[in-house]
């Protein structure tokens, strides 16, 4: 039997909506009957007064959660249209990145984390227009500058830059303009904001201002069954499709490779920040969505026949038993 994705991968807008409101049925079961587990986090100042006003898996925070991921499912669409990161229109990338979301329930927790996803595409935006430009440096500033506010929600995040810098020259855009545009627009949300608390309270201390505890014990007892077998299942997904995307990828533009080994290079190094800071490893799950959908969508939307047609299915499947394994004990 033949199973083919193009009705997916160009789905028609009943199915889109089907899909769509299918993805917000499993985030919504996680809110009504699955107890998310709280984890040991390090917030900042900025994320406990969000928490404050969205307590966290309250049904507020889980609708404006929600909320995000619709737009940063429609941004990641426009990323692709925009910069061809898979030649062809696409839905698979707005399909996988909305069912991880939904099948990840830490990233339903704190709107932090959703909020500085957004301001991840948008950095991402930034970067990606200065391929092959040496003088883009008001992109490499703002995009600098998106990350570093979210570095002032999770301060792990201010090693993203450095991974930036290396994309830069990925990019074949590095040069002393645009790095340095790259470290103002890092240090200026940080000038602002140690400014501004210290008007509001001089006597702070700001040895506390910064949370950078590493933490990289991984105690394999503590995951479930289900959680071993999941998170091995689509890492394993993520290796064939690595390397299916890179079967196809001679037919692709030089600068889209470029691209692709850009994101490829990003999401090994979000993963392992996620391990050195496993006290805010949650924070890094909506990036490790977003680049994990885009990647794995290249090599399902492009080599149209009939293993990675089973291949998707099967990554569907695994998804969904593993949402329906949270209500057991394994």
């Amino acid at each position: 039997m033949r199973i083919s994705l193009k009705n997916i991968i160009v789905p028609s807008i009943p199915l889109a909506v089907f899909i769509v409101g299918t993805c917000f049925a499993i985030w919504m079961s996680a809110y009504v009957g699955v107890r998310i587990p709280v984890f040991a986090t390090q917030n900042t100042t900025i994320v406990d007064s969000l928490q404050s006003v969205f307590l966290a898996d309250s049904l507020l925070s889980n609708l404006v959660c929600i909320g995000f991921t619709l737009l940063n499912a429609f941004l990641v669409a426009q990323i692709n249209n925009r910069f061809t990161i898979i030649r062809i229109r696409t839905f698979l990338p707005i399909f996988i990145f909305l069912l991880l979301m939904s099948t990840w329930n830490q990233t339903h927790v704190t709107v932090a984390s959703n909020l500085g996803l957004t301001f991840f595409i948008f950095a991402l935006f930034n970067f990606l227009y200065m391929s092959r430009d040496h003088k883009a440096s008001e992109q490499a500033f703002t995009g600098s500058f998106l990350i570093s506010l979210i570095s002032l929600l999770y301060n792990p995040f201010i090693f993203i830059i450095p991974v930036c810098w290396i994309g830069f020259m990925m990019f074949q855009s590095f040069s002393l303009k645009t790095f340095l545009a790259s470290v103002f627009g890092t240090l200026s949300p940080w000038i602002l904001y140690v400014a501004f608390t210290y008007i509001q309270h001089p006597e702070f201390d700001f040895r506390h201002l910064i949370h950078l505890d590493i933490n990289s014990d991984l105690n394999i007892m503590t995951f479930s069954i289900s959680e071993i077998i999941y998170a091995a299942s689509i890492v394993l997904i993520m290796i064939i499709s690595v390397v299916g995307m890179y079967s196809v990828s001679n037919s692709d533009a030089i600068n889209t490779r470029n691209k692709l080994n850009f994101l490829l290079f990003l999401l090994i190094s979000v993963f392992i920040l996620s391990f050195l800071f496993k006290n805010q490893s949650i924070s890094f799950l909506p990036i490790i969505a977003l680049i994990y959908a885009m990647l794995i969508s290249h090599p399902f939307s492009l080599k149209q026949n009939n293993f990675y047609g089973i291949l998707f299915v099967i990554f569907c499947l695994i998804n969904l038993a593993f949402v329906i394994s949270k209500y057991f004990i394994f």
